[in-house]
């Protein structure tokens, strides 16, 4: 017989299927299992730290589930108890990254799910300190990544805005995974046409359709890149 899996691997696998889950297959209940699989050997072995972990990327599942199908019947309340369960145990043991990551999950809640984005932008704050300091290229690259986007619908400072979505492309193109390259060139090219830079914009969503392509992201997220770009160049005529 095999040896039973660690947390550490189960967290690994869990949090690949939850990416693939996302960008390509839909397969969240696969996704699911696993990271269950991961909270509870961490339970077993006294991990705190990695139950922690299996919570937030529990909280994210869920939040990805969502984003691909219909926003207003979410259990937004469901999702935000898995990221506070998660930031509590975080808080109590200093796992700074976690906390990130867990702040930057909260924020979606309010932000995505409820359309608050008064309630969300102190916890992005927050995590943005720790992320810096702490937290690997992915959760940094989300977390400006969401700032940018209130800078540039919400907050009428493109400028900030559009900082920030460079610096999320930069982290995201560091770190080399080619589904989350393609929807940040995605996001980045949105902004770049709300800030009124139309000829930028409409290179980086050719570019994002081309990357959505040949990453093999799912048919949904295709289609988000070729119908912004069909609305730019019709924007453009």
């Amino acid at each position: 017989m095999g040896s039973k899996p660690t947390a550490g691997a189960l967290l690994a696998s869990g949090n690949e299927a939850m990416v693939e889950a996302a960008f390509r297959t839909g397969d969240y209940p696969l996704a699911r299992q696993i990271l269950e699989a991961a909270r509870e050997q961490a339970r077993q072995d006294g991990d705190r730290a990695g139950e922690a972990t299996a919570l937030t990327r529990l909280g994210m599942v869920a939040h990805f589930e969502a984003l691909g199908g219909d926003l207003a019947r979410a259990d937004s309340a469901a999702e935000e108890r898995l990221f506070r369960q998660a930031l509590a145990i975080q808080r109590e043991i200093g796992d700074q990254a976690g906390t990130a990551e867990s702040l930057f999950g909260l924020g979606l809640v309010q932000q995505v799910l409820r359309g608050d984005w008064a309630a969300a932008m102190p916890l992005y704050r927050e995590a943005l300190i720790l992320a810096e300091q702490h937290a690997d290229e992915i959760v940094r690259s989300e977390v400006h990544r969401h700032l940018g986007f209130y800078y540039v619908y919400v907050g009428s400072d493109a400028d900030t805005g559009l900082r920030h979505l460079r610096m999320s492309q930069v982290l995201r193109e560091r770190y080399g995974d080619p589904r989350r390259v393609a929807t940040g060139t995605l996001a980045l090219g949105e902004a770049e046409l709300a800030a009124g830079n139309r000829l930028e914009a409409l290179r980086l969503l050719r570019e994002a359709v081309h990357q959505a392509h040949t990453a093999g992201l799912s048919a949904q997220r295709v289609d988000w890149a070729e119908q912004a770009l069909r609305d730019a160049e019709g924007e453009q005529q």
